[in-house]
């Protein structure tokens, strides 16, 4: 499905008379605008995870390795 929309914005592109240091700007714009799109994604979610407290994990039994390195 993108390849073929990429496809048709080519073939519109060539169809006008765009040159192709226009069409690379518009394609490398988008691109980076998905790019900052996801990373604002991302930091919303890291903004939802330090809303909370960290609580202290409880100690399981049945690791095969504890973490003695506090030594309490």
């Amino acid at each position: 499905m993108f390849t073929q929309s990429l496809n048709a914005a080519i073939l519109a592109s060539e169809s006008t008379g765009m040159s192709t240091q226009t069409h690379a700007i518009i394609v490398g714009g988008c691109i980076f605008l998905g790019f900052m799109l996801l990373l604002l994604i991302t930091m919303s979610y890291t903004n939802v995870g330090n809303r909370h407290e960290i609580k202290a994990e409880a100690e399981d039994t049945h690791r095969t390795h504890t973490n003695n390195h506090g030594h309490h």
